[in-house]
Order: structure tokens, then C-alpha cells, then sequence
């Protein structure tokens, strides 16, 4: 398969992946939107110009969707205040953290535990932007603290990360099989040599 038709069936898998999780937060399918940016960040680092704001315009597309088929006003729901506007540098944390990976990216186990830094690190970094910034910035909060900022920030802070994790660590599998299968392609006779024999 050519380079940028893996890319293109890599970048339309995390679009569907993205819209049928984060229509809603709180179904029994976590919404994947952060490891959605990073497994991007990973894959379609050649395409960062035009692929992360595609996808960046998808979940908003997709959160308007889902408020005005409430019967909602977009513009006047709780999440979106000037805070939901940090959600693009917030996702490009993420997105950061996968190009990272794919920079220093080598068949290696400590490959693994590069993945694992970075995603703790877009985690941390996208949660203190996209979170601060509602508790800062939104009427949604009242009796706004450091002590209650820190609070709410631990509090969602591991939750977020195991969700993106178990979506990282999928892609990772399924990024160390075809890899192998690739290899044990590779590494048998072809066609021309089975009949040689």
C-alpha cells in the first residue's frame, strides 16, 4: 500500500473513530478525541498543515451538532464559553506529542516508553489548558480557587489519561502486528524462488 493511501485510510479511521465517540462523553465508549490528536500526531506528521485543522473543525462540528440537536443554542451551552476556543492548543498538545514519537520512533522496546513519556506529557499539558481554561475562564465555575483548580485538575486528570492510553495502546498493538506481518512478508521466498525449487 502506498504511503499516502495509508495515510488517507489512517487520517478517515480517526475521523469515524473521533465523531462515533464524542457525541456524547459519557457513553460506555469513552469519546477518544485526545488520543485521536495523538495517534494523528503519530501518523500524519507529513500532513499536520491541513489534518489536524480538519480535524479540529470535525469535533466541533460534531459538539455543534450535538448541542442543537438538543434543542440548545450553541453559542450560549455551558462548555462553550472563551475557554472551548483553548480546546485547539489543548489538542495540539497531543498532536505534538505524537509527532515527538514519530521523530524518535525505532523498532525498539524503548520505543514504548517513549510513547508512554510523551502521552503522560500531551496528557498533563492538554488537560492544564483545556481544563484550566474552563475553570478560569467559564461562568460555569463559581467560588473559582487554586486549591479548587488543582482539585478538579487531579481529579479528571487520570480518568483522561486511561482513556487515551487504551486507545494509544491499540493503536500500538495493531502498529507492532502489521509491522511484523510487513517483516514476515518480507522475509519469505517469493514467488519466483518457490518455483525455482
Amino acid at each position: 500500500m502506498q504511503p499516502n493511501t495509508q495515510r488517507s485510510l489512517i487520517f478517515v479511521l480517526l475521523a469515524v473513530l473521533m465523531a462515533a465517540t464524542r457525541v456524547n462523553h459519557f457513553t460506555p465508549i469513552p469519546d477518544a478525541s485526545w488520543a485521536v490528536f495523538f495517534i494523528g500526531g503519530f501518523y500524519l506528521r507529513s500532513w499536520t498543515r491541513w489534518a489536524f485543522p480538519a480535524l479540529m473543525a470535525l469535533a466541533v462540528a460534531v459538539d455543534y451538532a450535538v448541542i442543537t440537536r438538543q434543542g440548545l443554542s450553541f453559542w450560549n451551552h455551558y462548555c462553550v464559553s472563551a475557554a472551548y476556543w483553548f480546546l485547539v492548543p489543548a489538542y495540539f498538545a497531543m498532536w505534538a506529542g505524537g509527532l515527538w514519537v514519530a521523530r524518535n520512533y525505532a523498532r525498539r522496546w524503548s520505543t514504548l516508553a517513549l510513547a508512554a513519556v510523551a502521552l503522560l506529557a500531551s496528557t498533563a499539558i492538554c488537560q492544564l489548558l483545556s481544563q484550566g481554561s474552563f475553570y478560569w475562564l467559564s461562568d460555569s465555575v463559581a467560588n473559582k480557587s487554586v486549591a479548587g483548580w488543582a482539585a478538579n485538575y487531579i481529579e479528571w486528570l487520570l480518568p483522561y489519561l486511561r482513556t487515551a492510553a487504551v486507545y494509544v495502546g491499540i493503536a500500538a498493538l495493531v502498529q507492532a502486528i502489521a509491522a511484523g506481518a510487513a517483516k514476515s512478508k518480507a522475509g519469505a521466498p517469493g514467488a519466483d524462488d518457490a518455483h525455482k525449487r
